[in-house]
């Protein structure tokens, strides 16, 4: 007779082993989590890192998680519980206390202990008889000491003694249900089914990653003659004022020789003037390329007094690193093999179109020569000005790049310098930016630049509060740079650029202006978003105390930042009514609710807008007639409101109100 076979295959008999062997209990929908862990999450050192995990399993046995973490590097784990908040979710949150990869992982196991204590509280209050489950209670401590040692093992030991003693129910019951007995349970607990998650992967930045105020300036422009070329020195002069604005990051466009062959004019003209600086972002010369000095600014002696100038008055220097060369760049001569030449011997030049960049070429990153010398080289280059104090870099135009470079080269120099910041400037499709952040740049250029309207900011300020961008990408709401010059300042005066300042510096932790900002400068190149006598083919002296300056309003805007722990991150912003489609209205708050501060925009720069509005009297647990106390911390001015709903009127002349608020005692 044929032997009979299994209608699952032959193979039925593993299948069934795999089964039996498989985790009963589900850890999902783990947070902070990228592409299941192919990305790391982003965080800041000595800020709360929350975790949460959906954990549950078949039954009603009751279960029990654990948090682990670690900074890469050490050997063993900190460890936390984590506690359950309902409907299956879990969550517990830990603080690193260094920059730099992390990981972690969560256990799940059942709960033999708690899974009789719940069960026995229930039926205790009942009044179901419960003398078989106190014997089960005995039981428990007996098995816990036999599978135990040391202090746990004495503890228990006492307990099971006092237990045995007590007379009556009542006192075995409160003792099995003491917080006592359960930790030392938990301490001895068997663990049954333990399933661990896998282990995530964490980047722990500086907190400069996440709140810091960028000023951009041409060096070169440093000076009160066009005929004179800027230098070093000229920037050391002007720290203190740039200080008094109270930003945190001076940074420069590249410093680097800048070429002469196609070198452009004033206006992006094709034929240079013998007096024309050219633009810095051809870079390299014979007196060198991404690694020396434009020798007209200074030298390095003098670059290291800057830094270290810079650092006395609070502020740090931010480089850019733009690879990309003039035609004269020494690398075409040395490693001709790392760039892509044409059939007659020429280069093509860079576009990006409609725009054309006929005095840089770029390298070719898969070319034959340049792998990996020229993957090296551009670490090398990093390396080099970290060296030289630089530890926060403006990336120029990343997502031309390829991924897997930028992967590559933000682990390699931060392993060695975790302290480095790189920022991309990237202008492009979603779903490169937010793969950048991934990657690892810490920061990132937004759309922020051309959202104006109330429902466009409403919409891209949520979409940054969630995940995956939450997780992945800390957005720079720089305000304009020398290639852009919005089309909502060409035309709004005054009032656009405290408008544009405003939604910056409290939409997110980080925001950046490029000089000339505070001077209200607008005039375009016509129908273009382009300055007319661009700085970036000119020297541009300016009196930064003209008449019509924002000096005064940036400085309170970015003390007001410093001021209040709610607005130094784009985390937390919630949008609140406002009925006037052209005023924005939202608040940041603390964890504790010790710092809440409430910001309306008026979006016209050209007229008075009027709202009824409401205060978040129930983000306190306050009725709605509460009365709370509201500062305007652009002026001091002080007051008290009565009720929830309440009126404003926005001058084009002050568009904006910051106000902290608390609950009136």
């Amino acid at each position: 007779m044929a032997e009979a076979r299994s209608p699952f295959g032959t193979d039925s008999r593993s299948a069934l082993e795999r089964a039996m062997a498989a985790p009963r209990i589900a850890i999902e929908s783990t947070s902070p989590v990228i592409e299941q862990g192919r990305f790391a999450a982003k965080a800041i050192v000595g800020q709360p890192v929350v975790v949460s995990s959906k954990i549950f399993a078949d039954g009603h046995d009751q279960l029990a998680a654990a948090l682990f973490w670690r900074a890469e590097g050490e050997q063993g784990w900190h460890r936390t519980r984590l506690k359950h908040l309902g409907n299956d979710l879990w969550q517990a949150q830990f603080v690193p206390t260094k920059i730099g990869p992390h990981q972690f992982a969560i256990e799940a196991w059942w709960d033999i202990f708690e899974t009789y204590r719940y069960e026995l509280t229930k039926k205790h209050a009942a009044g179901v008889p419960i003398a078989l489950e106190l014997e089960e209670g005995r039981l428990q401590f007996v098995q816990a000491i036999e599978r135990s040692q040391g202090e746990t093992r004495a503890v228990l030991v006492e307990l099971l003694e006092r237990y045995n003693a007590a007379p009556h129910e009542l006192e075995k019951v409160a003792l099995l249900l003491s917080g006592e007995t359960m930790a030392a349970m938990a301490a001895a607990d068997p663990h049954r089914h333990r399933v661990r998650s896998p282990e995530y992967p964490l980047d722990v930045d500086r907190p400069l990653a996440q709140f810091a105020s960028w000023y951009e300036l041409f060096p070169r422009s440093e000076t009160d003659d066009p005929a004179r070329h800027g230098t070093f020195d000229d920037v050391i002069a002007r720290l203190p004022k740039i200080r008094d604005m109270c930003f945190d990051v001076l940074y420069f466009p590249p410093i680097h020789p800048i070429g002469r062959k196609h070198r452009k004019g004033r206006n992006n003209s094709l034929h240079a003037g013998p007096d024309d600086p050219g633009s810095p972002y051809a870079i390299g010369s014979e007196e060198g390329g991404h690694d020396a000095i434009h020798p007209q600014l200074g030298s390095r002696e003098d670059f290291r007094r800057l830094v270290a100038a810079a650092a006395d008055h609070g502020l740090e220097i931010a480089l850019d690193f733009a690879i990309q060369c003039s035609p004269d760049h020494p690398w075409l001569k040395q490693h001709p093999g790392w760039f892509a030449w044409r059939p007659d011997g020429s280069i093509r030049y860079a576009e990006n179109p409609p725009k054309k960049y006929q005095d840089i070429v770029n390298v070719d990153f898969y070319a034959k020569d340049a792998m990996p010398d020229l993957w090296l080289a551009l670490r090398d280059v990093v390396v080099h000005w970290v060296e030289e104090g630089v530890k926060l870099f403006r990336v120029d135009n990343p997502h031309t790049k390829p991924l897997p470079f930028w992967e590559w080269l933000i682990a390699d120099v931060r392993a060695k310098y975790p302290e480095v910041i790189f920022l991309a400037e990237a202008f492009t499709r979603p779903a490169m930016m937010a793969r950048l952040g991934k990657l690892g740049f810490a920061q990132s250029y937004t759309y922020f630049t051309w959202r104006n309207s109330k429902t466009e900011l409403s919409e891209y300020l949520t979409e940054l509060n969630r995940p995956p961008l939450s997780e992945c990408y800390r957005p720079n709401f720089f305000v304009n740079t020398p290639d852009i010059n919005p089309y909502f300042l060409q035309t709004s005066g005054r009032p656009g650029f405290l408008i544009r300042a405003a939604l910056a510096t409290m939409g997110s932790g980080l925001w950046g202006m490029y000089s000339g900002f505070e001077l209200c400068e607008s005039a375009p190149v016509p129908g273009k978003e382009e300055y007319l006598d661009s700085e970036k083919y000119e020297i541009r002296p300016r009196d930064y105390q003209a008449p019509g300056n924002i000096v005064a309003e940036i400085a309170q805007l970015n003390r007001i930042r410093r001021e209040n722990a709610a607005l130094q991150t784009h985390l937390g912003l919630k949008l609140y009514n406002a009925w006037n489609d052209h005023i924005l209205y939202f608040g940041k708050h603390t964890a504790d609710l010790s710092n809440f501060v409430l910001v309306v925009v008026n979006l016209d720069p050209h007229h008075a807008q009027e709202a009824h509005f409401e205060i978040p009297l129930w983000e306190f647990g306050l009725p709605d007639d509460a009365a709370m106390h509201g500062e305007d911390l652009m002026t001091g001015h002080r007051w008290t409101w009565y009720g929830k709903t309440q009126w404003m009127r926005l001058e084009p002349t002050m568009p904006f109100g910051i106000w902290r608020i608390h609950p009136a005692r």
